[in-house]
């Protein structure tokens, strides 16, 4: 019998696709049927600090968390698997307190959406790293349950930024967050938000970084961004992740689509004779490669001269059918 069960933030979990936070989360219904459909546990959708201040002098508006607050209560009593919180704060007291009231409330786990777009010029890189270092250590002193950080890829030296996080305290981290650029409407000239889904080339990120993260920290490495397809789930796993999160997928396809991930899943580890997830985690990650350095400059390199004997080919069959 082929074991696909797998392990995040200290807890055992059925399967590694996790429904990442998305509106899909906002609905008990919703979170019902995700759980139906065969969710290993669900992120909840994110509780930003900005929608519970007021616009007069920033008074905490209660009736916004007491939403989310009773709405995790519901989802924990309706389900039976692990339900993990969303945390979107922008003050060191606000990441605490809400850390704590979302604990007390019965999350399974806080995953941290690390979300800040550095457009002030005159903070440098160093003081926003130390900043989000110090979230970290500042939530896991406040709370009992596992703690996951969900970073970006915008760092100078995204591996031994990921080593801190490590290092601060963080049980997992989720790479990677999206930002959500804004378009012009050429029509209105005005900015408008543009939500864009992800499709499987959004993979490679993540792929890349957490096959070179694997083995070298302690965090649960989580892949987000680009699962489509049980095969895209299988690369993760390959290069080490310890679950696949699934958002846009199952919004372009529905929830069902988690069944048919589930199920290819299986039939890919039945084929290749592998008896569990854990046979097959980080066997072509980095650190198992015979040579490193094949992970990052070769593959820079073999990927030039690929679209260079593109190019050549493509040269080759134009002389061909222009008669030359």
């Amino acid at each position: 019998m082929i074991d696909l069960s797998t392990a995040y933030l200290g807890l055992k979990l059925r399967t590694p696709f996790v429904p990442s936070a998305s509106p899909l989360a906002q609905e008990l219904d919703s979170i019902r049927r995700l759980e139906d459909a065969g969710a290993s546990a669900i992120v909840l959708h994110s509780l930003f600090e900005e929608t519970l201040q007021s616009s007069a002098g920033y008074v905490p508006a209660r009736p916004a968390l007491d939403l989310y607050v009773s709405h995790l209560y519901k989802a924990k009593d309706a389900t039976d698997i692990p339900i993990f919180a969303s945390l979107c704060a922008v003050t060191p007291d606000g990441w605490i307190s809400y850390a704590r009231q979302l604990e007390q409330a019965g999350a399974d786990a806080l995953e941290l959406n690390l979300y800040q777009v550095p457009s002030q010029a005159d903070i440098p890189g160093s003081d926003l790293e130390n900043g989000y270092l110090q979230t970290i250590k500042q939530v896991k002193s406040a709370v009992k349950i596992p703690v996951a950080a969900k970073l970006t890829p915008f760092f100078t030296s995204m591996a031994n930024m990921a080593k801190q996080f490590d290092e601060a305290g963080a049980d997992a981290l989720v790479l990677f967050n999206r930002f959500y650029q804004p378009d012009i409407n050429l029509e209105a000239l005005e900015i408008q938000p543009n939500v864009l889904l992800s499709t499987a080339q959004d993979l490679r990120l993540p792929l890349t970084w957490i096959g070179i993260l694997f083995g070298r920290i302690k965090a649960h490495l989580a892949g987000s961004g680009g699962v489509h397809t049980a095969e895209d789930a299988v690369k993760l796993l390959l290069a080490g992740a310890d679950v696949t999160m699934v958002c846009s997928a199952l919004l372009r396809n529905g929830i069902s689509h988690l069944r048919d991930l589930e199920s290819g899943l299986h039939v890919w580890l039945e084929k290749h004779e592998c008896q569990s997830i854990a046979a097959i985690k980080g066997s072509l990650s980095q650190i198992r490669c015979k040579d490193p350095m094949a992970f990052e400059r070769a593959q820079y390199v073999n990927a030039v001269k690929g679209m260079q004997n593109v190019v050549l080919t493509g040269r080759e069959a134009w002389k061909i059918l222009s008669g030359q």
